[in-house]
């Protein structure tokens, strides 16, 4: 299936389109690869001028450094979906301003209603530090907050920084 999905560009023109997975499926496997890939990158793929693509995280010529992807656990009130959705999608403008590689927001949709997640990738926890004090300053991010907070539609929020384990990313199945 070409890039719009069903209805979308691509709907109708004749390709087949591969075998569907479960959004809870499609999610998990989003989420680990994207955390993967993140800290499988290089420096210069975390420029924001520098387009990221499935096929560019599989070049052999990617290299790995060590980089950490901060991985957000947000539970939320299911019934303010709408609210968290506004919340990350002004994420989508602030994070890459203040220095962050943005890695996506991941909305409930099978399964679980109340579980949202972000990833955002660093080069180090110093770059981190440094994106937080950028982000303190940033007159949209304290009005984001400030909107989160005043929606109370965030209810608990986790952090953990995570970095791939050499020799573990990419490895395709055997075939057998």
């Amino acid at each position: 299936m070409k890039p719009g999905g069903p209805g979308g560009e691509g709907a109708g023109d004749g390709d087949e389109a591969p075998p569907l997975l479960t959004r809870r499926a499609f999610l998990a496997r989003g989420l680990i690869a994207g955390a993967a890939a993140a800290t499988a990158l290089d420096a210069s793929a975390l420029r924001a001028d520098v387009p990221v693509t499935p096929a560019s995280l599989l070049q052999p010529d990617r290299t790995a450094s060590m980089t950490i992807s901060c991985f957000i656990r947000y539970e939320i009130d299911p019934f303010q979906r709408e609210a968290f959705k506004e919340y990350a999608e002004n994420w989508g403008r602030i994070i890459p301003r203040c220095g962050g590689h943005l890695l996506g927001y991941f909305l409930p949709y099978e399964g679980t209603n109340n579980i949202a997640w972000g990833l955002i990738a660093f080069d180090s926890l110093a770059a981190y530090e440094a994106y937080r004090a950028r982000l303190k300053t940033d007159a949209e991010g304290r009005k984001n907050f400030a909107f989160s907070q005043e929606k109370r539609f965030i209810l608990k929020e986790e952090r953990n920084f995570v970095e791939v384990v050499d020799g573990t990313f990419g490895i395709p199945a055997v075939k057998g």
